[in-house]
């Protein structure tokens, strides 16, 4: 029994079936979290998509649960992003255990003047559900359900896309094929990409339930609970009052035996004890993987999320990670449709956001070998920390239960202007991530600009480059700290928030030339 009513959306036939089709701009295959942002984000710069997938509903089961801060500020852009919060649990403490014992606690976002909380826990059902509707409300997007992409023939300047639906195969020509299409891409498939890297064979039980009692608002993690001695167990809560619970089984354990409702009732059991009661709304048996493409960027086909890199559970980086993909992607792919920077750019996207996936999949495969080791050595390292973790500091710095998503840091990118100053001693240098902070009465990250910012400290509005946003930034206030600013500073931040460029003082030629790089239309 599930609490989540799942809608079927309606199927229209193509007009390509009936001669009618034109060259699409941007072609998107996949509707899960990041092909529907992808296509919203298009869609805000005045790119048109098609998006393409072989289902007619949302995911089954609550998959993704772990909303970060960074999401967030995306979906915000759309108006959904309050819906997400006000509809799923905000939580920031975490705790670990060690066997019955409470050993460390952490708090996730410990600094105030945010305005969004570092995680919200809500189903991806739920996600997707608000997505699809802004997505179908959007006349720029055209969501085509039941329409399952089996051919794709990559050309110089464009791609065909063979397409099944009840009614019969179409063709259809997009200039770029953007590939979200899970971890299974059967587009990566059909390109015969090899997709590198490690496979975990420790096996892990999924149970969502819906737990008929009240919980606290945290994340509980478990190394050798008394109700399941030999390995580890990890608690969430999510919206309708469900609580996700991961066993961790070992590689030999039976999947199909495991998932059968009696034993998944014996663990809760010996778990919750003998007054507790639920419902079941989801039970899946899953391994994973840490792989990744060479290049995300093949010619006119380009990857992105699942279909391009894939990392362990632990962390939240797998769903976030794609959000932040298409992100990235989303403006530089606008400017090159729209002519106005060179294919080129694209290649920054690559560049970036494999190193992204590299980052996370290191932290993913050290969260990893903490909780599922796979030498005696490393069991031995593990065990130690867990011992000396309640009465010594160094020892809870080791404990790794899934270093949570933050946004990557891309330092390198050819897009960035480094600093020319020598005196700076804090704020977000070039290829980090801006910091938002309450300014007057709103939020710094409200007053961005749909593309790039122009934010100066102390002075009245400077005039920023055509299309760009200008914010000037009076008083003393948090922003002020964050941002090392001295009266003139002045950061320029890209469309995904990164910061590209600063300096202490305003210099019209150089946000000129910045903004240039930026673009892809001058490295000098």
């Amino acid at each position: 029994m599930s609490s989540y009513t799942y809608r079927h959306y309606p199927y229209r036939r193509p007009p390509e079936l009936d001669g009618k089709g034109t060259r699409r701009a941007v072609v998107i295959v996949g509707a899960g979290m990041a092909g529907p942002t992808l296509a919203l984000e298009l869609a805000a710069r005045g790119v048109p998509s098609v998006v393409l997938d072989e289902d007619d509903t949302v995911s089954i089961g609550s998959r993704s649960i772990c909303q970060a801060k960074h999401s967030l500020e995306v979906w915000d852009r759309f108006g959904i992003a309050q819906r997400m919060v006000d509809k799923g649990i905000t939580w920031e403490q975490g705790e670990v255990y060690l066997r019955d014992r409470a050993i460390y606690r952490f708090n996730l976002q410990p600094e105030p003047g945010h305005k969004f909380p570092a995680f919200v826990n809500l189903q991806q059902y739920y996600v997707e559900e608000y997505l699809y509707e802004r997505c179908l409300a959007e006349p720029a997007i055209e969501m085509r359900f039941r329409n399952k992409v089996v051919g794709v023939t990559p050309r110089p300047d464009h791609v065909v896309v063979d397409v099944e639906t009840p009614d019969g195969r179409y063709t259809i020509e997009a200039q770029w094929l953007v590939a979200c299409d899970g971890v299974r891409s059967p587009v990566r498939h059909m390109l015969g990409l090899p997709f590198e890297g490690e496979v975990f064979h420790d096996q892990f039980l999924i149970a969502d339930i819906r737990l008929l009692d009240e919980l606290p608002k945290e994340r509980r993690f478990w190394f050798y609970p008394p109700f399941h001695p030999t390995n580890s167990v990890l608690l969430h809560r999510q919206a309708d009052n469900v609580l996700r619970v991961d066993f961790q089984l070992g590689r030999y354990a039976d999947a199909e035996e495991e998932k059968k409702t009696e034993n998944v009732d014996r663990r809760l059991r010996l778990m919750f004890g003998p007054e507790a009661r639920w419902e079941h709304e989801w039970t899946s048996v899953y391994t994973f993987a840490c792989r990744m493409l060479q290049r995300f960027v093949q010619g006119r086909v380009i990857f992105a999320g699942d279909a391009a890199h894939v990392v362990s559970p632990f962390g939240a980086r797998g769903g976030n990670g794609a959000i932040a993909d298409v992100d990235n992607l989303a403006w530089k792919l606008a400017l090159v449709v729209a002519g106005k920077a060179p294919a080129s750019l694209l290649d920054s996207y690559c560049g970036e956001r494999r190193a992204a996936a590299r980052e996370n999949i290191l932290n993913s495969t050290r969260s990893t070998d903490f909780i599922t080791p796979r030498f005696p050595a490393s069991r031995a390292f593990r065990d130690a920390a867990l011992t000396l973790a309640p009465d010594f500091p160094f020892a809870r710095a080791l404990i790794n239960s899934g270093r949570l998503s933050v946004p990557t840091q891309q330092p390198e990118s050819p897009l960035d202007t480094p600093d020319g100053d020598g005196d700076w001693v804090g704020g977000p240098g070039p290829g980090r991530a801006m910091l938002d902070a309450p300014v007057g009465n709103g939020w710094l990250i409200d007053r961005l600009g749909r593309d790039f910012s122009l934010l100066t400290f102390g002075q009245d509005p400077v005039e920023p480059p055509d299309g760009v946003t200008g914010i000037a930034v009076g008083g003393d206030g948090l922003a002020w700290q964050r941002y090392d600013a001295h009266p003139g500073t002045t950061y320029l931040i890209r469309p995904d928030r990164y910061i590209t460029a600063r300096w202490r003082s305003h210099d019209p030629a150089a946000v000129t030339a910045a903004l240039a790089r930026a673009t892809g239309r001058s490295h000098a």
